[in-house]
């Protein structure tokens, strides 16, 4: 074969372990500037980091988050859900604000329905 790169690769002669990050769903049910409250099919382990896509109503963003912690919430035959606490680490200002943003519209939103009733 052609070798194309530009440095060689060196074979493992023991074991070397590793982590493949992917992106899961998770609904998210609660929300604030320090953080947020998930729902997953699968567990997250406690002080584990990830990085967390969230979709606010006009942007969609991404904040490093800790897991301070995860519970079993349901379980129906073969589906397991787990709720998870996730604090948000150092955000940038460009997060930290598209974060407060929505939860200000939330509640303005919340608010105005409150009076209309």
């Amino acid at each position: 074969m052609d070798e194309r790169r530009e440095d060689q690769r060196v074979a493992i002669l023991g074991e070397l372990h590793g982590e493949v990050m992917v992106f899961q769903p998770m609904a998210i049910t609660e929300i604030g500037p320090g953080g947020a409250v998930v729902e997953t099919a699968f567990p997250l382990h406690l002080d584990s980091l990830h990085d967390l896509r969230l979709e606010l109503t006009d942007r969609s963003i991404v904040v490093k988050g800790r897991v301070t912690h995860c519970s079993i919430i349901d379980v129906d035959q073969e589906l397991v859900r787990y709720r998870s606490g996730v604090q948000f680490v150092e955000p940038s200002d460009h997060v930290s604000a598209a974060i407060a943003a929505f939860v200000q519209t939330i509640r303005h939103e919340r608010r105005g329905i409150q009076q209309a009733e």
